[in-house]
């Protein structure tokens, strides 16, 4: 791994960013030899054939290397169901967690989908969904968790992890603490949820206590405002949540992220600045930033800036590289 980094590094390397294009490209170039970028994300906007696909990757990981940068984070939603970026022909559509039944469900699920990813070169799949819906609310994860007990929740969940990682795929449990309970859509604004600690414990987190027993690799935030927890920041932003009740009390030293900062509940509330400053604050790793615009050239420079400028965060910023280039070189062989 990297001994001397530099400011631009330590910013870049916690960005995780979309783009425009199915292959490399001068946004891409600039992306990765300027900004630095840590990892990026693919859409259905990035996606080809399994074989461009591949060359895509290729490509970035090759620019990557070419600069003296660690191996690309390269992600994508592939859950299964209702949001599954790869699709027929060319990859294996599965029903969706609701309609797994049984453990060897999930194996196969896992199973399959680390090998077609492994083969086009993603390396992170944003996926098991460790939701978990309540009987009885209209859940706006339904269509897309395991079911409405947390501990069947947790078994499907833990086994789509560790099949996962035994393949070389880096699994994120989403979306902590948890968003079964919600009924307003965050991609659209910030819903509330006004549930205090002790009931998120009893429920919610059973999932998120199994993942982070098997290693989980990564985790991602919801943009839900916890009132109970924090009355002023949604997870994703908040101190109370990483730092306190994710790191402290559950122990996980594992690699956090940001759902996309892009998203309605995030903006326009707070401006991409606002958010940085939080991310740092609350020691989340890594900003997910989905869409190619001025937000992510923003965020490097707020990164960077605060972390010149600011020793407490600059701290926190060396232990975030430290865990994301051991990641990386866990799972990527970094060198």
């Amino acid at each position: 791994m990297m001994k001397n980094h530099t400011a631009d590094t330590m910013a870049g390397q916690r960005l995780m960013v979309g783009f425009d294009g199915t292959a490399f490209n001068a946004d891409l170039k600039y992306l990765i030899e300027n900004l630095k970028v840590g990892g990026l994300i693919l859409f259905s906007r990035n996606l080809e054939t399994p074989e461009a696909i591949a060359q895509l990757c290729r490509d970035c990981q090759a620019a990557a290397a070419d600069h003296g940068l660690p191996p690309l984070l390269i992600g994508i939603d592939q859950e299964g169901g209702l949001v599954a970026r790869l699709k027929a022909p060319f990859f294996t559509e599965f029903a969706g967690n609701p309609a797994m039944r049984t453990t060897a469900d999930a194996v196969d699920f896992a199973r399959v989908t680390a090998g077609e990813l492994h083969a086009i070169g993603v390396n992170m799949d944003m996926a098991p969904v460790l939701d978990v819906a309540p009987q009885g609310i209209d859940s706006i994860m339904a269509e897309r968790v395991f079911g409405s007990d947390p501990q069947w929740v947790a078994s499907m969940g833990r086994t789509v992890i560790e099949q996962f990682q035994q393949r070389g795929i880096m699994a994120v449990g989403k979306h902590f603490p948890g968003i079964g309970r919600t009924v307003l859509d965050s991609h659209l604004a910030l819903p509330d949820l006004d549930i205090d600690l002790q009931a998120l414990t009893d429920f919610d987190l059973v999932p998120f206590r199994a993942a982070i027993a098997a290693g989980v690799a990564g985790m991602m935030l919801s943009h839900i405002r916890y009132t109970g927890v924090d009355p002023v920041w949604p997870a994703s932003l908040s101190p109370a949540v990483t730092a306190d009740l994710l790191r402290r009390q559950l122990g996980y030293q594992g690699v956090v992220m940001t759902d996309d900062l892009d998203m309605g509940a995030i903006k326009p509330a707070y401006d991409i600045a606002t958010a940085i400053d939080q991310v740092l604050l609350a020691d989340v790793d890594i900003a997910l930033i989905c869409h190619k615009g001025p937000d992510i050239q923003t965020a490097c420079d707020r990164i960077r800036k605060r972390l010149t400028d600011d020793a407490r965060l600059r701290t926190l910023g060396q232990r975030s590289l430290e865990r994301i280039l051991t990641l990386k070189r866990d799972y990527l062989d970094a060198a």
